[in-house]
C-alpha cells in the first residue's frame, strides 16, 4: 500500500521561462484561430442563434497548437483524427442512449479515448468534443453526424491553417509546425 501512495508524490517540477517571442506567437495563433472561427460563424449567419462553430474544445486545441506546436498530441494527424473520431463517437453515444445522458456522456468520452489511442490520433481536446456532442443541447444534437463535419472538421481545418501560418513565421529554429504529418 505504501508503494501505491508513494507513486502519488511525484517529483519536483523543473520550469524554464518561455521566451517572450514564444509567448507572442502563441498569443497571435490563439487569437487568430479563435477569431477566424467566430467570423466564419458570423458570416454564415449562425451567430444570431447559437455559436455552433466555436465549440469549447477548440480553446484547449488552441493551447496545444499555438503554445506547444512541437508536442506529439498537437500534430495534424492527432488534431484532425482526434476531433473527428471523437465527434462521431459522441454523436453515436447520444443516439444510442438519448434518454440516458450520463451514460451517453461517459461512453462518448471513454470510447473516444480508446479509439484515439487505437488509431494513434490522441488529442486531449477530442474528449471534450465527444462530450459536447452529448451535452451540447438541441442545436448540436440536430446536426447529428453532421456535427463531425461542421463545426468540428471545418473549425479544426481553420485552426490547422492558422497553426501552419503562425508557427512558421517565427525565426526560431525550434519553432516550426508540423513536426510530421502522419
Amino acid at each position: 500500500m505504501k508503494r501505491y501512495f508513494r507513486k502519488m508524490r511525484g517529483t519536483p517540477g523543473k520550469y524554464t521561462r518561455k521566451p517572450l517571442s514564444d509567448i507572442f506567437w502563441a498569443w497571435l495563433g490563439a487569437f487568430a484561430g479563435i477569431y477566424a472561427i467566430w467570423q466564419l460563424n458570423h458570416l454564415m449567419g449562425i451567430q444570431k442563434n447559437d455559436n455552433l462553430f466555436l465549440i469549447g474544445s477548440f480553446g484547449a486545441t488552441a493551447v496545444l497548437l499555438y503554445a506547444a506546436p512541437e508536442a506529439p498530441l498537437s500534430q495534424p494527424r492527432n488534431l484532425i483524427g482526434g476531433h473527428v473520431i471523437s465527434a462521431f463517437t459522441g454523436v453515436a453515444a447520444i443516439m444510442l442512449f438519448p434518454e440516458n445522458q450520463p451514460l451517453a456522456a461517459a461512453l462518448a468520452v471513454s470510447v473516444a479515448i480508446a479509439l484515439m489511442m487505437a488509431t494513434h490520433t490522441t488529442h486531449p481536446p477530442g474528449g471534450a468534443t465527444a462530450l459536447i456532442a452529448v451535452i451540447g443541447g438541441p442545436s448540436i444534437r440536430e446536426l447529428g453526424f453532421g456535427y463531425a463535419l461542421s463545426p468540428v472538421l471545418v473549425g479544426v481545418l481553420i485552426m490547422l491553417a492558422i497553426a501552419l501560418l503562425v508557427n512558421n513565421l517565427s525565426s526560431a529554429e525550434n519553432r516550426h509546425y508540423p513536426r510530421h504529418w502522419l
